[in-house]
Order: structure tokens, then sequence, then C-alpha cells
């Protein structure tokens, strides 16, 4: 048994996220957490909401509440929502807790230990208008780079380049949208990463088997330009966790807070510890996830994020984690993801444009989504999303194949020989050419499980589907009935089986679904089909079954089209 620590990004607490967060973190860790767990794999699968810094204070002006009352509210509501998508976390946590307090000063601690902490004096963005000093996200202003009006002061979300506030043309205040902007002096705390440069080169070199997207974006950061940068990891806000060395004040600081990207990767380990003490566990509970001297030597850990997380999970927080000179776990594999674009323009939480998680739960049941998602998820390129491929999609895919595969044989068997396993006849030579084609099917889609390719999971498991519908299709066991009804009852045993195959196959995309044919086929057996011969034979004869509601209806024409209008606007 292996054991899989997997950490998806940490989506802001500023609202609900759309389909494109969701399909570049969460979801793809879901899909991966669900399938190690059904191979009977050891998996501790963390996330929570990254709760400090500008979306937050801006969230919470906008919503008219003290920003710890919106954090708390929206914590509920995001976990909601993750648990109606069916995102199965072992624990959902917050970056503002109690635990994350306490190892993001630690760490801070130990790397000014280190000495890769340095005091700098720089001149800050100070808006008159707000009568505040401005963090980073504060300010918008037109990329240098790329000419997108709508960039951020520590990075444009087009281009993903790195910015400074004072790097954008015609910068003005994200709180008043004044203008009225000045540069003042402050100072704050830089995290040295400059001088891990050598050591974050070597140890990416070492990551041969990362996806490309992950390792270009990672050098490109260390190579290009003047390289490696070190980065300020405090600021001027009121919400954060406070500055201090471990228990320690930290001279100087007094009043400022850790910048959000120092403190939101510290809490993947900070969740492992609210984990424990939401589940009456103890500090090693946890610790051998973390830490390689409690065990943690012989975890894999996975982390899943969209391309823009990629250079702070690449360098910032290994930095943080290596510079700590603490036996802390360091990831072995970055899953990263393109994005997802909406109907020819771009998913944007800022701007609410696009199909909210929220708002696809109010229309569908969440495996229609989960489906479509997963099988195009931006894995090589961004991809996109459009009403009419995802109507397609569905109706082929979930409606045509599998739905339809479920329906024909239960209600064909029902009518024939009852709803219980029909025991006579033996598998002939078309069932053993099935089973063949299906040993080999299955071991492909496990090793694109493996390898976490996702698109590549979906189409195997799709063409698993499809054979099953093509040998019904070719037995015909309406047909066979006629003159050999003991091949048929064969024939219909091996259809019944199947079904039950197919939502343990199927239960990492389609969870929901998988429940409902196992609830149809009357069984809690989930175990794996390592051999595919004794899987389909695990529902014996005279097993009791029933025929299911259908299992997903087919997206109309009118459907389609009332949502592209009823979407085609921004989210109120």
């Amino acid at each position: 048994m292996t054991r899989i620590l997997i950490t998806s990004a940490i989506p802001y607490i500023n609202g609900i996220k759309h389909l494109g967060n969701l399909v570049g973190s969460q979801l793809p860790a879901d899909l991966y957490a669900r399938y190690n767990r059904g191979r009977g794999n050891e998996v501790m699968f963390l996330c929570a909401t990254d709760e400090h810094g500008t979306p937050a204070e801006l969230a919470a002006t906008k919503a008219g509440k003290p920003v710890d009352e919106f954090c708390a509210e929206m914590h509920g509501i995001q976990t909601d929502i993750a648990n109606r998508f069916g995102l199965s976390f072992d624990h959902f946590g917050r970056s503002s807790s109690p635990q994350n307090h306490k190892l993001t000063q630690h760490f801070a601690g130990k790397l000014a230990e280190a000495g890769l902490i340095r005091e700098v004096n720089e001149k800050q963005v100070y808006s008159n208008a707000d009568g505040r000093f401005l963090p980073d996200r504060y300010i918008e202003g037109t990329c240098p780079n790329c000419g997108y009006d709508k960039a951020r002061g520590d990075q444009c979300e087009n281009c993903t380049k790195q910015l400074n506030p004072t790097d954008l043309i015609d910068p003005r205040s994200a709180v008043s949208g004044s203008t009225d902007l000045e540069v003042r002096d402050t100072k704050h705390l830089y995290l040295c990463q400059s001088k891990m440069k050598d050591t974050l080169d070597t140890w990416i070199d070492g990551k041969a088997d990362w996806p490309v997207l992950t390792t270009s974006i990672a050098k490109k950061w260390l190579h290009d330009g003047d390289g490696l940068q070190d980065r300020g990891i405090t600021r001027d806000l009121d919400w954060g966790i406070p500055v201090k060395k471990g228990d320690q004040d930290w001279p100087g600081m007094e009043g400022k807070v850790f910048y959000v990207w120092f403190d939101a990767p510290i809490e993947y380990i900070a969740c492992a510890g609210e984990w424990a003490e939401a589940n009456g566990k103890t500090d090693a509970d946890w610790e051998r996830w973390w830490r390689t001297d409690k065990g943690a030597d012989d975890v894999k850990y996975v982390q899943f994020m969209g391309k823009d997380n990629v250079p702070f999970h690449t360098l910032s927080f290994p930095s943080t984690i290596m510079g700590s000179n603490e036996p802390w776990k360091l990831v072995d594999y970055i899953k990263s993801f393109n994005y997802l674009n909406y109907d020819g323009g771009q998913f944007s939480t800022s701007q609410g444009r696009g199909v909210f998680m929220d708002q696809a739960l109010d229309i569908l049941p969440a495996d229609y989504w989960r489906w479509w998602l997963l099988s195009h998820a931006p894995e090589s390129s961004d991809s996109e999303f459009t009403w009419d491929n995802f109507q397609q999609s569905v109706n082929k895919d979930l409606a045509d194949v599998l739905g339809n595969f479920v329906s024909r044989i239960t209600k064909f068997c029902r009518s024939k020989f009852g709803e219980s396993v029909p025991g006579e006849g033996e598998y002939g030579e078309q069932e053993q050419a099935l089973i063949a084609d299906l040993t080999t099917r299955i071991r492909a889609y496990e090793a694109h499980m493996d390898a976490l390719e996702v698109r590549k999971s979906a189409q195997e498991l799709r063409a698993i589907w499809v054979a099953g519908n093509e040998y019904l299709q070719s037995a015909a066991p309406w047909s066979t009935f006629k003159t050999d009804p003991a091949k048929a009852a064969a024939q219909v045993r091996l259809g019944l089986n199947l079904i039950r195959l197919y939502a343990v196959l199927s239960a990492p995309f389609i969870p929901t679904a998988s429940a409902s044919m196992l609830s149809a086929m009357n069984t809690l057996d989930t175990s794996w089909p390592e051999d595919v011969q004794v899987a389909l034979n695990a529902l014996p004869a005279g097993h009791d079954f029933k025929v299911p509601d259908v299992l997903f209806a087919k997206i109309t024409d009118e459907q389609s089209e009332e949502w592209q209008a009823r979407f085609s606007g921004t989210r109120d």
C-alpha cells in the first residue's frame, strides 16, 4: 500500500469559484484521491480557503462585513459547494487557523536564523484618497509586458509575469479607483530566494517526470532576465498573521502581517494539524504525512494547481521548506493546468464572467460537470467551455453510452428473468474476448491515472463503456433468448456484472452515478478489478438487483440555448 499526500491550490475566500478554478486544481486532485483510495492506497487529501490579503479585505468591504465574519461565512459556503461537487477532502481548512498562525511564524523564525530574511527599506504606493498604503493587489493598471489593462500590482493574470506596483502603466487604487497615488517610504521583510537559486535549480532538474508546463514556468522564473528575485513576505495590512519570529516579536515590524503568498502554502501543512485536532488525533498522526523524521519519507506528495500558481509552488514555497533546515516533506510531483476559457473569453472571478460552481449545481447534478471538465481538462494547452460541446459530450458519453447500457440490460433482464442475476449458461468465446479486451483497456486506464493523464484516463474509461455497448449490441440477448435462453442468461449475467465493474472504474469521475449503479446492483463490493474474469463474476446467480432510475437525462437544445443566453453576461 502506497501513502499519497494530495493538496490542491487553496482558493481565495473572496467569492464562489468558477468552473475554471475547479478544473485547474480541486477537481483533478479529487479524481486522483478517489482513484488511489479505490486502489487501496492510503490517501491524505487536503485543501483550505486562502483567507488573508487583499482579496479578503476587498470582498468583506464590498459585503459590508468585518473581514473575520466574512471569511467564516464564505468558508462555510465554499465547504458546502465542495461537498455538493463530491470533493472528497480529508480536511478543508482555513489559512486563518491558529495552526497556520503558529506555523507561519515558526517558519519565519527559522528562515531568519538561516540568514534568508532581510529587512528592506522600500518605496510603496500610498493612496491619498484611501488614506493607506496599498498592497500589491490593491493596485491595478496596464501590464507593461502584454498590455492587459486589469493587471494587478503583484502579477498579471493574463501573461503571469511577476510585477511590482510601480511597473504598472496608469496605476489606480483597487479600493476606490483613485489615481491620486504617491510613493512613500516603508520597511518590509524579504525572503532571500536568490540565495536558494542553485539549490532550487538542482532540485527541479531532478524532476524529469514533471509536466513540461510546470518545469518550463519554473525555469523561466529562475533564468530569464535577472533570474530569481528576493520576494517581499510582509505587508501593511490589518488582516493577516502578525509578523513574529516564532513566538517572539520582530522589532520594527509592529503592525505588519505576513504576505498572503508566504502564509498560504504553509497552510497545506497546518491543514493537517487542523485535521488532527478536528478528528481527535495526535501530532504524530499528522506529522507522519509531513515530517520525514516522523515517517513521511515514504509518502508520495502530489500538488495540483493552475499555471499561474506554479512559480510560488516550485520556487517560493520550496525556498521556505528547504530554507528552514528542518525535515519537512517536499513535493514529489506538481500537476499543473492551463486555463479553461469560457465561450470565447476568459473565466474571471474578479469580473464575474462564466459559470460559477453554485450556478452549475443549480442547473445540473455535479457528475455532469465533473465528467465534462475532466474529459476536457486543459492539460497540454488552454481549452474552452462552450454550451454546444457540453451538451454533445453529456448526451453522447453519459446518456447514450453509459446510461443507455445500464438501462437496456437491467430492463431486459427484468422482462425475461426477473430482478435477479440469471444463473444459466456459461461465458462463451464472445464473452472471453470481451474480458480480454477489457483487461487490456483497464490496465491502460490505470497507467493513465497513475501518470496523472486526466484526459487520456477519461478517453480510456469511455472506451471501456463503449466496449460493453458494442458487446451488448453484438450479442443481442433479446434475439438469443428466442433460440437459446441459457446463452442469453449468460450474456445478461455478464452485462449486470459490467454495471458493477463500471461503477468501480467510474467512481473517480462520476461518484454519484457510481453509487447509484452500485445501489441498483444491491452491492457494496467496490473491489478493484485486478482480475477482470473474477470481477465479472462478482454478482452471483440469484443475486437481486433493481432497475435504476435514468442515470443521465439528455440536455435538450432548448435547455442549452437558454443557459447560453442566461450566462452570456457577468455574475451579479
